[in-house]
């Protein structure tokens, strides 16, 4: 049987490029040889792409994936090299739909979700409502454009006070990586979250405080998802900021969370119904508070493109429930691939109108 052709997209112009090029190298060093050839296509923080050559030797080092942008691949020629592409950009131009589109216009299979629900899943405010018309339990929340931040700031304050309260969370809409979040504890320190959060997007949500545990599980699959164990993250900081993920040796990944069994699979139930609600596929994490003292689960939200290093959560949480690393990216270029056949079901019935 011939070798599956890999293509691994990684860098990207993000604030978690680094993350994304230990992704790509652990994913390398994780394949079947025997099954797979690996392309890695890098891009650069300024948005060149750069192909690489094909990977014949594990690399040791993440140097060693990237290139100068003298290769830079046809685009529209890829569908001809690869057979199925894993997408490992985080944040912005990664896992927001916009790569997602572009392959799906050049007609290759991907792993993770498509175009609309990577949208809905990057996008916070946009997330949040469709939890909230799915009936998913959550936080109060209040969403503002930079323009009328900059314009009525005092304004905005004022309506966050009353309907909000202190401490609240205010965070970019469109950012991952916990970037540009702050928790605001009285009104100096809300204009100036406001006026941060403003920087990296022109959408701001801003989020009622839950005092509640912070608990996580995976969901793997396609139109009939499974689920992990649930983990919880214990951070050293007052809360999950880019700091405590990717800089503190603080912070403490506790799988599978000391929770009682019924609360668990509470939480595994509502992380099915948010994948099906916004339409996920391949593979997600989602995030809940839980608010012990109630007994009461509350949906944070939803990450279409976790962390996918062998150390970060998503891969631990199904190793704990029994799936090597190695296996999980085989599952998902299977998803890929299934999601990809089904999709060209609907094409091959337009074709049908017309003939």
């Amino acid at each position: 049987m011939s070798k599956q052709r890999l293509g691994i997209i990684y860098g990207g112009k993000s604030s978690e490029h680094e993350v994304s090029v230990h992704t790509a190298l652990s994913i390398i060093r994780a394949v079947d040889r025997a099954r797979y050839e690996v392309l890695p296509i890098y891009i650069h923080v300024d948005g060149r792409w750069a192909e690489g050559p094909w990977v014949e030797e594990i690399p040791e080092h993440v140097d060693q994936l990237r290139y100068e942008p003298d290769n830079t691949p046809e685009i529209l020629l890829l569908k001809n090299k690869l057979d199925v592409v894993f997408p490992v950009i985080h944040g912005p131009n990664g896992e927001d739909g916009t790569l997602q589109g572009l392959l799906e216009m050049i007609d290759l299979p991907y792993v993770g979700s498509g175009v609309l629900a990577s949208s809905l899943g990057m996008d916070k405010v946009m997330m949040k409502e469709v939890f909230a018309n799915t009936g998913l339990p959550q936080g109060r929340y209040s969403s503002y454009l930079r323009s009328r931040i900059r314009d009525n700031r005092q304004a905005v304050c004022d309506e966050i006070e009353e309907t909000l309260g202190f401490p609240c969370f205010i965070k970019p809409a469109n950012m991952g990586s916990s970037i540009g979040i702050s928790k605001a504890k009285d009104r100096a320190s809300l204009e100036d979250a406001l006026a941060l959060a403003a920087r990296f997007d022109r959408k701001v949500i801003v989020e009622e405080f839950i005092n509640g545990r912070e608990v996580e599980v995976g969901v793997l699959g396609n139109d009939h998802p499974t689920t992990s164990v649930v983990g919880e993250i214990i951070p050293e900081n007052e809360f999950y900021d880019y700091q405590a993920k990717y800089k503190s040796s603080g912070t403490r990944l506790d799988i599978p969370a000391n929770i009682p069994e019924n609360i668990a699979e509470q939480i595994k139930e509502l992380a099915v119904k948010a994948f099906g609600a916004l339409g996920c596929s391949g593979l997600s994490r989602v995030d809940f508070f839980y608010a012990e003292t109630e007994q009461k689960v509350y949906i944070n939200e939803i990450n279409t493109l976790p962390g996918f290093t062998p150390y970060s959560m998503y891969p631990m949480l199904w190793k704990q429930a029994g799936i090597e690393y190695a296996e999980l990216i085989e599952r998902l270029i299977g998803f890929a691939l299934e999601r990809y056949r089904e999709r060209k079901e609907n094409e091959l019935v337009a074709e049908s109108f017309y003939n």
